[in-house]
């Protein structure tokens, strides 16, 4: 029968994605599945084959919940005997959670941080779900520290399992690179410090949305993950240098408009009811010293044994790490205009994140949870990053011990020498930056990036997806 005139012809379906898997992709990865019969078969053809139950994402999600049972077991002596004293250093079981509820006031008021006098030193969006979770606490004779920490885990739990699915979405035909930001040893000792995964899942959500060319909600997105903590902004610097070397700017306009919109929503209403509650997380940022385990820390440390080495302030170490950043920034710009392709946003980002903690005068043990899903994007090669991974877990070890060593009562020379937590600071610090050295490789050599190499150009391009260059530095005019 022939086809009716006014129609067209029928429009093609699209097949099922057929994806990489780390046995085949992966040398490091491929000499561990020799107990399992070896990797995967040239001639099978996963991502087009029903893999019944055991979908990627189900797998990615057992992994992470072993993980977050594993973050829970490591945290367990604190748990049980409590976060007073050293006992928190001792047992490398710090958390802010128990630490702030009762130094902050959530204890006797869960909106502690909107009442006049507020002294909560972060922005805005984290003062609300601090408040929203202790409101949830009963009042009673129980360790209400205990309820707080473990609600908030149980959160945060819930936001490690959307980072992991958002990142295996954004990955375009290498869904398994989630797995890094799943069984992260980073994650698993760090995760529960703090509040960042709220962040963390903002800007893994943005990313999603830009690659979804959902430009608008990611910078909506952006601005919520902001509003919690600042580093999710810096996802604009990437989206600058795509911007000039396409000429597409509409999408960095709109973009920004989103986030503007939704940092402004969630700012505005405290800035106009507690101005001095509002602004105090810029003040104390700007005032504080240099925190553990930056570089300006560790500076300061050695400039205590070694004479005639001077100490750095609050002021001169505002300077030099806002300089410094600027520098890098700067130099991440001219990489990503130089390249002889367009760099993947994932490289880009993780740079600019990546330049920031170097540099910044707090370098928090914590941090790390903000790159492990970047690198996953940007560099998504296992020795690689079980290499920097095992330098984080040492750090992570190294910061309570000297903490413990320099707060307990106990013989000097039973104490933990502050020489090896400078050394592991240090070393922490390289490992990341060979990281970002292996990232900036592969943006002037796309065979070594191993992205590009399962053939796909940048599953996060989004709205520069299949742009022609329109400014290349070094490049011949009319070539």
């Amino acid at each position: 029968m022939s086809q009716p005139p006014n129609q067209g012809p029928p429009k093609p379906r699209l097949a099922p994605m057929r994806i990489t898997v780390p046995s085949r992709s992966d040398a490091f990865l491929r000499k561990f599945t020799e107990v399992i019969g070896g990797p995967l078969g040239r001639h099978s053809s996963p991502g087009r084959i029903n893999p019944g139950f055991f979908t990627v994402e189900r797998v990615l999600v057992i992994l992470t919940v072993i993980a977050a049972l594993l973050a829970v077991v490591s945290k367990n002596a604190c748990r049980l005997n409590g976060w007073g004293g050293t006992n928190s250093y001792a047992w490398a079981c710090y958390s802010d959670w128990t630490a702030l509820f009762h130094a902050r006031g959530f204890a006797e008021n869960a909106f502690a941080p909107f009442a006049s006098g507020a002294q909560f030193e972060y922005p805005v969006l984290m003062s609300v779900v601090a408040s929203l979770t202790a409101a949830l606490i009963p009042k009673g004779e129980f360790d209400r520290a205990l309820a707080f920490f473990d609600l908030n885990f149980f959160l945060v739990a819930g936001l490690w399992l959307l980072v992991v699915i958002a990142t295996a979405r954004t990955a375009g035909r290498r869904p398994w690179d989630a797995a890094m930001v799943a069984v992260a040893p980073g994650l698993i000792l760090a995760s529960t410090i703090n509040w960042d995964m709220w962040a963390v899942a903002f800007l893994a959500l943005a990313m999603l949305a830009w690659s979804r060319q959902a430009i608008f909600l990611a910078g909506v997105l952006i601005g919520l993950g902001t509003a919690m903590k600042v580093f999710p902004l810096l996802f604009f610097g990437a989206v600058i240098v795509l911007a000039i070397r396409t000429g597409r700017y509409k999408p960095l306009w709109v973009s920004l408009a989103g986030a503007g919109m939704s940092w402004l929503v969630v700012n505005l209403p405290l800035a106009v009811m507690n101005f001095d509650a509002w602004r105090h997380f810029f003040s104390f940022t700007e005032d504080r010293g240099a925190g553990l385990s930056s570089f300006w820390h560790i500076w300061n440390v050695t400039a205590g044994v070694v004479p005639g080495m001077p100490p750095l302030g609050a002021s001169a170490i505002n300077a030099l790490a806002l300089g410094l950043f600027v520098a890098s920034c700067a130099g991440i710009a001219y990489l990503g205009l130089r390249a002889p392709v367009a760099p993947r946003l994932g490289q880009l980002v993780f740079l600019i994140v990546a330049s920031f903690i170097l540099f910044n005068k707090v370098y928090s043990p914590q941090f790390v949870v903000w790159l492990i899903p970047l690198a996953a994007l940007a560099w998504p090669k296992w020795k690689d990053f079980l290499i920097w991974q095992l330098f984080e877990v040492l750090h992570f070890w190294a910061i309570w011990m000297y903490l413990y060593a320099t707060t307990a009562d106990i013989k000097a020379s039973n104490t933990f020498p502050t020489a090896f937590y400078v050394y592991a600071v240090l070393g922490h610090m390289i490992a990341t930056g060979y990281l970002m050295y292996r990232v900036s490789q592969s943006m002037f050599d796309p065979d070594l990036d191993p992205v590009r190499r399962v053939g796909q150009e940048d599953p996060q391009a989004g709205a520069f997806a299949g742009a022609e260059d329109k400014f290349v530095l070094g490049a011949r005019h009319g070539a």
